[in-house]
C-alpha cells in the first residue's frame, strides 16, 4: 500500500494527493466537494477492509510490451495476424475482412502493420514481410472494378478532404467501403442522436472542428447529461446477444479496429495492457476468476451466465428495500465483513449459510468486495486503461461511442456481470428521493471499486489521483446513465459483418467451381435443396416470405410483406393460432429470427420493419423460436 495516498480529508476536492493545487477547469465536470468526499471515503473503506484481511494479495503484474509487440498482439486480436508469415498477403479471410473496412479503420490497420513491419525488419525475422501498401493494393485489386451500387460518392469525396487531419494517405488507396451514406451535415441527426449508421471514427474525422464539442463542457449535475437517444432503425436494433457466435467474433474484431481508429483520430493513445499470468484460486467465491466461478456454478445451475454469489448478494440487498438512506455508501463493519466472507466461502455452495445474519449494508459491502477481489478487473486488464481514458475524449458523444465499443470488446462473462451490476445500480438510483443516492453519488462510490484495481501499482494510476477520481467517476456515471445504448451493436458494424459474409460466400462459390471434388458435392446438395424447397417456393409469390415456427402449433405461414409490417406482428399472428397439444408460450418468450443469407443468425426486435429488412437480406430464412432453443 502506498503510504499516505488515501489518508485525506475534506480538502480532496481542491488538492491532489501530493499536495499540489489542482485546477478544476481541466476536469471533465466540476464535481462538488460532497461527491468527491464520497469517493475518498470509499477508498478509505476499501483500505480498512483490506487491513482486516491478513492474506497478502498477489499483485497482478502488468507487462510492459517490447517494441512492436503491442501492435502484433493488436493485429492478432483483430484477426489479421495471418498478414505475416508464410501465408501473408494472400490470406482469404484477411482479404475479405479488409475489403469491408472504412477509410479510418484501414488507416488504423495500416499504422499497426507498418510498425510491426519495421520491427520485424530490425529483428531480421525469417518471415515474408509485406509492404503495407501491397496488402491494401492487392486487396483492392481482388475487388476488381465492379461496384455493388451501395458505395455512395459522398464517402469517396471526403477521402482527400480529410487526409491531412488523420494522417491517412487518402489519394493512394481507393476505399470503396466507407459507410458514409451522405455528407454528415446533411444527415437528419440532432446533437443528442447517436448515429449508428456511420462509423464513429469517420464521424470524428468529419466533425473535428464542429460546435458539437460544446456538448461535453456542461456542468456535472445529473440533469445536465444529454438525453442521448438512438433514432429508430427500420431494419431493427441489434443488441448484444442477438447475433450468433460466429458473427460476434467478427463484431469483436471490427469493434477493436473501430475503437483504435477513433482514438487515433482524436489523438488519444490506445494501448492494451497485458497481464503476466499469476496463480489464482481454482475454487471458492472471492478472489476467483469469473470463468472458474461460472464453471462451478453451472454444475448447480446449468447455463447460468452470472456468478450465483453475485446474483444472491444483489437479491439480498433488494430484499430489504432500496429506499435505505446511504445504500452502497455506508459500509458494513470491516471485522464483520471479513467474518461473513469466510463463512460464505465455507457454506455458500453447501446451502447452509444463514442469510438472515447479513444486514443490508453488509451485503452491499460484500458485493463491492467481490468486484474488487476478482484476480483481474471486471473491465479486464487489457481494457481498464482504455475505459479510464474515455474521460480524455473531446465530446460526450465520442465518450459514449468509445464506451459502446469497449463493452463490445469485453469477454462475455465480464460483460454479462457488468450489465447486471449497472442495472442494479440504476434501480438504486431510481429510489434517490428516499435513499439520497443520486447518479453522481452512486458513481462516486462505485468508481474506486471498478477502477482502482489492487494489482495496478503502476505509474498510470499514480500520476494524478485527483484527476482519476473525477474522471473515472464520470465514466462510471456514463456507464450507468446510458447503459441501454452501450449494449447496442452499431448498425455500421452489423452491415460490415453482412458484407464480410456476402464477400466470403462469393469467394467460396468461386473456389467450389474450381475444385472438381467439391463440384459433385455442390451438385448433390443443389439437387437435395431443390427437392426440399421446390414445393414451398412454388407457393411463395413475389413480396411474400415463408416463416417457420417448428415449436408452435402453426409450424409454417406465408406472410405478405407490407410497408408497415413489423417482426412483432408476425410473432403475434403465430401465437394467435393456439392448439391444445403445444406448450403455451408467451409473447415475450419467442422472437422472429433472421437466419442465413448475409448474416449467421440475428434475433429481431419487435419493431423491425420486415419489408426493409427483406430488401437488405433477401436470401434469409425466417424462423420463430425462443432464445433458449
Amino acid at each position: 500500500r502506498r503510504s499516505g495516498q488515501y489518508t485525506m480529508n475534506h480538502d480532496h476536492s481542491k488538492k491532489t494527493p501530493d499536495g499540489a493545487s489542482f485546477d478544476r477547469s481541466g476536469s471533465q465536470d466540476s464535481l462538488d466537494e460532497l461527491s468527491l468526499d464520497d469517493y475518498w471515503k470509499e477508498v478509505e473503506n476499501i483500505h480498512e477492509t483490506r487491513g482486516h484481511n491478513n492474506e497478502e494479495r498477489v499483485a497482478l503484474v502488468v507487462k510492459e510490451p517490447d517494441e512492436g509487440e503491442l501492435e502484433e498482439e493488436w493485429l492478432k486480436e483483430a484477426g489479421l495476424s495471418n498478414l505475416f508469415g508464410e501465408t501473408s498477403v494472400d490470406s482469404l479471410e484477411s482479404m475479405v475482412f479488409l475489403s469491408t473496412l472504412t477509410r479510418t479503420q484501414r488507416a488504423a490497420v495500416e499504422k499497426r502493420v507498418e510498425t510491426v513491419t519495421q520491427t520485424m525488419r530490425k529483428k531480421n525475422k525469417q518471415h515474408q514481410i509485406p509492404d503495407v501498401r501491397d496488402i491494401f493494393r492487392l486487396q483492392n485489386d481482388s475487388r476488381g472494378k465492379a461496384d455493388d451500387g451501395n458505395e455512395p460518392s459522398a464517402g469517396r469525396k471526403s477521402e482527400n478532404k480529410d487526409e491531412t487531419q488523420d494522417g491517412t494517405k487518402g489519394a493512394k488507396f481507393s476505399l470503396g467501403t466507407d459507410e458514409q451514406k451522405s455528407p454528415l451535415e446533411e444527415m437528419p441527426f440532432s446533437d443528442t442522436d447517436i448515429n449508428l449508421e456511420i462509423s464513429f471514427s469517420e464521424q470524428a474525422s468529419n466533425l473535428k472542428d464542429s460546435s458539437v464539442d460544446k456538448l461535453c463542457k456542461a456542468g456535472g449535475g445529473d440533469t445536465l447529461l444529454p438525453n442521448f437517444r438512438l433514432p429508430k432503425d427500420k431494419t431493427g436494433t441489434t443488441k448484444i446477444g442477438d447475433l450468433a457466435s460466429q458473427d460476434m467474433k467478427k463484431v469483436h474484431s471490427l469493434a477493436l479496429i473501430e475503437l483504435t481508429a477513433l482514438y487515433d483520430i482524436l489523438g488519444t493513445e490506445f494501448k492494451q495492457q497485458k497481464a503476466v499470468k499469476i496463480k489464482t484460486k481454482d475454487s471458492g467465491l472471492f478472489g476467483v476468476p469469473l470463468s472458474v466461478l461460472l464453471e462451478q456454478d453451472r454444475k448447480k445451475v446449468p447455463g447460468t451466465k452470472i456468478p450465483l454469489i453475485f446474483q444472491k448478494l444483489i437479491a439480498q440487498i433488494e430484499e430489504a428495500t432500496l429506499e435505505t438512506e446511504g445504500l452502497l455508501r455506508i459500509p458494513g463493519v470491516a471485522t464483520r465483513i471479513k467474518s461473513l466472507c469466510q463463512e460464505l466461502e465455507a457454506k455458500f455452495y453447501e446451502g447452509t449459510f444463514n442469510w438472515e445474519n447479513v444486514k443490508q449494508h453488509d451485503a452491499a459491502s460484500l458485493l463491492k468486495l467481490f468486484i474488487r477481489e476478482l484476480p483481474q478487473p471486471l473491465l479486464t486488464v487489457e481494457y481498464l486503461k482504455a475505459f479510464q481514458d474515455v474521460q480524455n475524449l473531446p465530446t460526450r458523444k465520442q465518450q459514449l461511442q468509445a464506451l459502446n465499443l469497449l463493452v463490445l470488446l469485453l469477454p462475455e462473462a465480464n460483460r454479462d456481470t457488468l450489465k447486471v451490476l449497472l442495472e442494479f445500480l440504476q434501480r438504486v438510483i431510481d429510489h434517490r428521493d428516499k435513499n439520497k443516492m443520486t447518479l453522481k453519488n452512486v458513481a462516486m462510490v462505485m468508481a474506486p471499486n471498478l477502477f482502482t484495481f489492487h494489482g495496478f501499482g503502476s505509474k498510470s494510476i499514480e500520476q494524478s489521483e485527483f484527476v482519476m477520481a473525477a474522471g473515472t467517476a464520470n465514466v462510471m456515471r456514463f456507464m450507468i446513465r446510458y447503459q441501454k445504448l452501450l449494449w447496442t451493436i452499431p448498425k455500421f458494424i452489423v452491415n460490415q459483418v453482412r458484407k464480410q459474409n456476402t464477400e466470403r460466400q462469393k469467394k467460396d462459390k468461386k473456389d467450389k467451381a474450381m475444385k472438381k471434388l467439391l463440384k459433385k458435392m455442390a451438385y448433390d446438395r443443389e439437387k437435395y435443396e431443390k427437392q426440399e424447397k421446390t414445393p414451398n417456393d412454388a407457393d411463395v409469390p413475389q413480396g411474400v416470405i415463408r416463416v417457420q415456427a417448428p415449436h408452435l402449433s402453426k409450424v409454417s405461414m406465408a406472410i405478405q410483406l407490407t410497408e408497415e409490417l413489423k417482426a412483432g406482428d408476425i410473432v403475434a399472428r403465430f401465437l394467435s393460432q393456439k392448439s391444445g397439444n403445444v406448450q403455451t408460450l408467451k409473447k415475450e418468450e419467442v422472437f422472429l429470427y433472421e437466419i442465413g443469407g448475409n448474416i449467421g443468425e440475428r434475433c429481431l426486435d419487435d419493431d423491425t420493419y420486415m419489408k426493409d429488412l427483406y430488401q437488405l437480406n433477401p436470401n434469409a430464412d425466417w424462423i420463430i423460436k425462443s432464445k433458449q432453443s
